[in-house]
């Protein structure tokens, strides 16, 4: 009988984003935007952060929808990196 091992990496957080810049060499910034309803008051509220992921196809362009999933720090700033490219820019 074999066992199956539960421990070892976790499941790696991915994410869904527009790029906002490709100026960088390898880089895009992603801008990763979220609704939620306020705590007390049930409005709805967007939140956006912007993350550096890398891309070393050099295919995302800006405006472009990527998902990123999180990975090992790659710089000082970039922990993230592009898995997909899921709609191009019109």
């Amino acid at each position: 009988m074999t066992e199956q091992k539960t421990e070892g990496r976790a499941r790696r957080k991915t994410r869904q984003g527009v790029v906002t810049s490709d100026k960088m060499t390898k880089t895009v910034v992603v801008e990763l935007t979220r609704r939620f309803a306020h705590p007390a008051y049930g409005k709805q509220m967007t939140r956006t952060a912007r993350v550096k992921a890398r891309d070393d196809q050099f295919g995302a362009k800006t405006g472009d929808t990527v998902r990123i999933m999180e990975t090992r720090p790659l710089a000082k700033t970039v922990a993230w990196r592009v898995v997909e490219i899921v709609e191009r820019a019109k």
